[in-house]
């Protein structure tokens, strides 16, 4: 068509923050969402092959901030829905990758500035009160964030249909972006509403359909999420919103021979049963399933002799602390030398007793509370055996209360031993431990830094000298997928900084850049000949 010839998907640029000032009409259209969610209980249905469907399974969703107040009520899929689910995808698929393909970017694209618009409070509401994220986390994750990733999406797949193999006198290559065969699973986590949204939908703008699975806790962002792809046109099928228990989702997913890829976002473990569930049922599948996997996270902040006192500050508090350290790139462990923490010390300990903590509907509140009350007991535990562990000690925090809302301080441990358990293990939440090195043993210390943790998500190092830098940034080059000079670990930005880690944090397909979208295409190569040969005897043949 030469619509499809004249579309251009034209210059992006990544989505403003909004500053939510006092006063502003933002933070105004902001506090009234805020007072319309908290105020009603949002039934949510599983959504399959555009039908609405209601189980009578129900999870409930509270607000973590202030656990006895339910704002949404789920109905989970069984193994029959997430079958219908299932058949549901394929049907769509047909008549779905046929379409043109800026016809799929554009209903992203769509979803962009709606979310740019009229549902930006919508679902940045969602966020904060289901997951327990201050305005700000929200606006740069369920607003920003997911805006960036549809619009940047179809600029990489134009990017990528437009890169053409080279053609010669008589002969013309090409090359075709297929979708994959089958459905996509795409297993979503409740800490990012952008991620949740983004896993389902890149696959879908290439051409695929989508079994969703979102986490149960992060529900009602992720069902605003779904509605707005409605609204912007997205067909019936082509993404099939299932809430469902994970062995529930999996058993029925995993072991289906149409499985063409899985796209997920959680725990380690998780998703080693998933990579395993496919290893043993290979024959059974279609095609091989593409995997794309982000983990978990030890991440680090490394501190040179020569960094800046106040910008290693802000890096180890915002970096470990901002959504209580619920990001798989938080900051959870810290290397500084003995040079330097005599002057770091007190000026931590002063600005972390300055920090709010509390409900996300007070703004002033920088910390608020973890998700829900597993994740409390799992964090309160480290706290817990730090307190009996003689060589570590608590400088700051390690009050918990659940009374109202699963609320941990900002933690602080200072440890004599590098390898202790906090400085191994991932906590995914409030938690800092501090390992003081000596100035003299600074390649021994990146050395431990590098060989401590199986993951290898973030990390940052903070130093002014360049040959500094230099040095850490070859030390710690496999330790992290993302690295950070003279900032936090934290806070990647589609476009700018493709995210993802190695080693057991993930594939590292990068979300947020072209790598990812090309795993959800199977490319065909396509040679026409202009002028075949008409004989079987070649012109060197013609002599003896």
């Amino acid at each position: 068509m030469s619509q499809s010839t004249n579309f251009k998907v034209g210059n992006i640029v990544n989505e403003p923050i909004y500053g939510y000032l006092k006063g502003s009409k933002d933070k105004q259209l902001l506090k009234e969402a805020i007072n319309k969610a908290e105020s009603e209980i949002v039934e949510i249905p599983c959504i399959i092959g555009g039908k609405e469907i209601k189980t009578g399974n129900i999870f409930e969703i509270r607000m973590p901030h202030d656990h006895k107040h339910v704002i949404a009520r789920v109905h989970l899929a069984g193994k029959e829905e997430l079958k219908l689910a299932v058949e549901a995808s394929l049907k769509a698929k047909k008549e779905w990758e046929s379409l043109e393909w800026f016809e799929r970017a554009k209903i992203f694209m769509k979803a962009a500035d709606l979310l740019a618009g009229p549902w930006r409070p919508i679902v940045n509401a969602a966020t904060m009160l289901g997951q327990s994220k201050n305005a700000f986390q929200a606006e740069v994750d369920s607003a920003c964030e997911m805006i960036d990733f549809f619009r940047f999406n179809a600029q990489f797949y134009e990017k990528i249909i437009s890169e053409q193999p080279l053609s010669v006198s008589g002969i013309h290559n090409s090359v075709d972006c297929r979708p994959l065969e089958g459905f996509i699973f795409a297993v979503t986590p409740f800490n990012f509403t952008a991620i949740a949204g983004n896993l389902p939908a890149a696959p879908a703008m290439v051409g695929n359909t989508v079994v969703w699975k979102p986490s149960e806790q992060q529900c009602l962002s992720a069902y605003r999420t779904m509605q707005l792809f409605i609204e912007a046109g997205l067909p019936a099928g082509v993404i099939n919103f299932v809430p469902a228990l994970g062995p529930v989702a999996g058993e029925v997913c995993l072991n289906h021979p149409e499985l063409a890829g899985v796209h997920f976002t959680g725990s380690s473990a998780t998703f080693n049963h998933i990579c395993k569930t496919i290893g043993t049922n290979i024959e059974l599948y279609k095609s091989f399933p593409r995997v794309v996997g982000e983990t978990g996270g030890k991440d680090f902040v490394f501190a040179h002799p020569s960094a800046d006192l106040e910008v290693l500050n802000v890096a180890l508090i915002r970096g470990a602390f901002e959504y209580q350290g619920q990001k798989c790139s938080a900051a959870s462990r810290a290397y500084i030398p003995a040079s330097l923490w005599g002057k770091l010390e007190p000026k931590l300990m002063a600005d972390l007793k300055s920090i709010k903590m509390g409900d996300v509907r007070d703004f002033r509140n920088l910390v608020n509370a973890v998700i829900d009350e597993r994740s409390f007991n799992k964090i309160k535990g480290f706290i817990d055996h730090a307190k009996t562990d003689s060589k570590v000690k608590i400088i700051a925090g390690g009050e918990c209360d659940s009374t109202k809302g699963y609320f941990i301080s900002p933690t602080v441990i200072l440890t004599s031993d590098p390898k202790s358990r906090t400085m191994c293990e991932e906590i995914f939440g409030p938690v800092l431990t501090i390992f003081v090195y000596e100035d003299s043993k600074l390649e021994e210390t990146l050395k431990i830094c590098n060989e401590t943790s199986p993951y290898a998500l973030t990390g940052a190092i903070i130093a002014q000298d360049r040959m500094g830098v230099h040095v850490m940034m070859n030390a710690l080059r496999h330790s992290a997928g993302n690295m950070y000079i003279n900032d936090k670990p934290t806070g990647a930005v589609v476009g700018q900084q493709p995210f993802g880690g190695a080693r057991r944090s993930g594939t590292n397909d990068k979300a947020g850049s072209a790598l990812n979208i090309t795993r959800w295409m199977s490319m065909r190569t396509i040679k026409e000949n202009f002028v075949p040969p008409k004989t079987i005897l070649y012109p060197y043949m013609d002599e003896e």
